[in-house]
């Protein structure tokens, strides 16, 4: 009889351990909260809500004042038109490094000056594109991130929301020249000097294309398959305009973003044109306006920030 009775004994005993076990481990992983959740509101400027099972504290600002339609639809916040940030802590210690996720909802005239905002005030912008067809106003979406002290990045996060509601309205930028290719005047030599690549006067543009190489599937691929920066510009010595593509490592973007804005040229998309390469390669589209020696000068000191193949010796 003790033997039955102290065979149950002991498995209720294992049991009970297993889930002593079960049960630390479980409080061990489960999300430590603790957000100062009112600076976070103060400082974005934004109402936020916690979500206490995941352990992130979210911020949002509806886009109400966007009066929009996609393919006919009116558009409102619920439907995508609401910039959010969201912040998580990174360790389990109240003093442990905070992370920050967003995505800023703008429309065109706003994304320059929301995303040096952004820039300025020790935040990345990782992704910058469209989320829908046909829409009227066109309408971006930028992606923000970041890591650091909690109450430094949702400051960051309020100067980006600040910029986004000053620009509100029309009151963005707007990149203009009037410019045909087929009248331009401007001297090649002069950007060639600067950027040190050589490029093709043809059709009225003047290009210059920059190679660098990644591998798919085993195999290499560069400049002719479409990895490359390059830059095309028309226009007179005096006012000129610059378009092109920046091929970059994950490491350069931020540089490189910067560095473009700095010397004001807008940035008009960041993403990826492949999948599965290595190393990665992130494209970024740019458009600029101005003298062509200023320009060439913005796009060298941005160009600084790479690891470009070097110029083919004459």
């Amino acid at each position: 009889m003790r033997t039955e009775t102290a065979i149950p004994a002991c498995a209720a005993l294992w049991a009970a351990s297993i889930l002593a076990t079960a049960t630390a481990a479980w409080a061990a992983d489960k999300p430590a909260v603790s957000f100062d959740t009112a600076a976070i509101e103060a400082l974005t400027g934004a109402k936020g809500a916690l979500d206490a099972k995941e352990g992130v504290f979210k911020v949002s600002l509806p886009r109400t004042d966007i009066k929009a339609t996609a393919a006919g639809v009116r558009m409102t916040p619920p439907l995508g038109l609401t910039a959010w940030a969201a912040f998580t802590k990174t360790g389990k210690q109240a003093s442990s490094h905070t992370m920050v996720m967003g995505d800023i909802v703008l429309l065109e005239d706003q994304v320059n000056p929301v995303m040096s905002a952004a820039l300025d005030n020790g935040l990345e912008v990782t992704a910058l594109h469209n989320h829908f067809f046909w829409d009227t106003p066109k309408i971006m979406f930028m992606h923000v991130g970041g890591m650091g002290e909690e109450k430094a990045l949702a400051a960051g996060i309020g100067k980006v929301f600040a910029r986004l509601k000053e620009t509100e309205g029309g009151k963005g930028e707007v990149l203009h020249a009037d410019i045909d290719p087929a009248k331009t005047t401007l001297t090649p030599a002069k950007i060639e000097a600067v950027l040190v690549y050589k490029g093709e006067l043809k059709d009225g543009v003047y290009k210059v294309v920059i190679g660098r190489t990644t591998k798919m599937g085993g195999h290499t691929v560069g400049k002719s398959m479409g990895v490359n920066t390059w830059a095309a510009f028309v226009g007179s010595d005096e006012k000129a305009v610059v378009d092109g593509d920046f091929a970059m490592l994950e490491s350069e973007v931020q540089p490189v973003l910067k560095a473009l804005r700095a010397g004001g040229i807008d940035v008009v998309a960041i993403h990826n044109h492949m999948t599965n390469e290595n190393p990665r390669i992130i494209f970024l589209h740019y458009w600029g306006v101005g003298p062509t020696e200023g320009l060439a000068k913005t796009l060298k000191a941005a160009l600084d920030k790479t690891k470009h193949l070097p110029p083919t010796a004459p």
